[in-house]
């Protein structure tokens, strides 16, 4: 690099690139801490609160909707399965799908653990307008976007 470039970081996308970067290692490390208590982590709650919201979701499904792979459901699944949060069914008319179901006991973790993560969510953005929240949504949304397009691009998969 000559004098005359300017440095990465004092780019404002570069700024913003790292600060979003930073606040999503903050939140999943804060986040891991406070779910501790109930023996899950961020990926099990990601899994917990999808089948909270669409029980009896396949498999599939709920990878796509984590944007993880297939290899990744098939680590933690039985893992939460043993444990007793989840059960898997086979789906009545296609044999080779299996539909995922909260357990009682999964159900109780779930509704304790968005309990967890609301109050983080409450205490670390409560100070900020409720316009800004939106704005900042907004543009989030917007690089999720983006970068499922280059994920895209890159596995030539839909995500």
């Amino acid at each position: 690099m000559n004098k005359k470039q300017s440095l990465p970081w004092d780019h404002p996308r570069f700024r913003s690139w790292i600060a979003v970067a930073r606040a999503c290692q903050l939140m999943q490390t804060v986040l891991t801490r406070e779910l501790a208590e109930l023996d899950i982590k961020p990926p099990h709650l990601d899994i917990l609160i999808n089948l909270y919201r669409f029980e009896g979701i396949s498999q599939q499904e709920l990878a796509h909707k984590l944007l993880v792979g297939r290899s990744n459901m098939s680590m933690a699944l039985p893992q939460m399965e043993k444990r007793g949060l989840i059960e898997r069914r086979g789906d009545s008319k296609d044999k080779r799908v299996l539909r995922l179901y909260l357990t009682e006991e999964g159900r109780a973790v779930t509704e304790a653990a968005m309990g967890i993560q609301t109050a983080l969510i409450e205490r670390t953005l409560s100070s900020e307008p409720l316009d800004q929240c939106m704005a900042m949504a907004e543009s989030m949304e917007r690089l999720i976007v983006t970068l499922q397009s280059e994920v895209r691009e890159d596995s030539r998969e839909p995500v």
